[in-house]
């Protein structure tokens, strides 16, 4: 299937590991020129010798820290300035931020900025480009709405998906979509270390439907679908790439 892609322009933050990582060279496999940003310069170079290897557009490189002040300005500066205009946005930089009762407000602070005001403060910078040409995709990558603790991210990411709903009703008269995807139990640098390999057995054989984790490229597949213009009349969802892990009914 075609998905219409080629030639269009994306900013994926968080790109150099896992989700991020994967959504890059997904999109980059389908002609996509990927603006890709992450902390680990390193890390993004090798990811794009990948891509350039593979003959897809390589990703043009953005060495940031999203929790830099000035983050969001100068991502959306740079991006806009090395492509001309952004047509996808993919918000995937974030994190986990377990939190006791009675965490200082700093630490609350932390977890907020990264998990939500930064996506929307991007978000609205790239925001006039987009409706300026009248089309565009924005897909935040968020998390569980089934919290077994207090965890900072957890209140973030619900506040994505009540802030992009909202937006989505604002800016779909404009061409421009906005969904989140929550990912279940996708291997990464962090289940690598947190989860020992039979716990993560046990864990697949009892609470996940279809008894695997998944790769970050199971989630890639449903960004790149997402951003693609047969998505058109998709939009203020929030869609689980969960291996059936949610027990929630919608």
């Amino acid at each position: 299937m075609d998905l219409q892609l080629k030639g269009k322009t994306a900013l994926v933050t968080g790109a150099s590991m896992g989700i991020g990582r994967a959504i890059t060279k997904a999109l980059a496999a389908e002609g996509v020129q990927v603006v890709a940003a992450a902390r680990r310069i390193e890390l993004l170079e090798a990811m794009a010798d990948e891509v350039e290897a593979a003959q897809h557009p390589r990703p043009i490189l953005i060495k940031q820290d999203v929790m830099d002040e000035d983050a969001a300005a100068h991502l959306s500066g740079s991006a806009l300035a090395a492509v001309g205009h952004i047509d996808i946005l993919i918000n995937n930089a974030g994190g986990s931020r377990v939190l006791p009762i009675d965490a200082p407000e700093e630490l609350w602070a932390e977890a907020m900025t990264l998990n939500f005001t930064r996506p929307r403060q991007l978000t609205h910078a790239l925001l006039p480009k987009m409706i300026e040409q009248k089309w565009g995709r924005i897909i935040n990558i968020t998390g569980k709405s089934e919290p077994e603790h207090l965890n900072g991210a957890f209140a973030a990411k619900a506040g994505i998906h009540a802030w992009a709903k909202g937006l989505s009703r604002e800016v779909g008269q404009y061409g421009i979509t906005v969904n989140s995807i929550p990912p279940g139990r996708i291997m990464s640098e962090q289940i690598l270390r947190n989860y020992p390999p039979d716990y993560r057995k046990t864990f697949a054989e009892t609470e996940i439907p279809v008894k695997f984790w998944g790769e970050p490229e199971d989630l890639a597949v449903m960004a790149v679908w997402l951003a693609s213009p047969l998505a058109r009349y998709i939009t203020g969802t929030v869609i689980p790439v969960d291996g059936g892990l949610r027990r929630y009914q919608f």
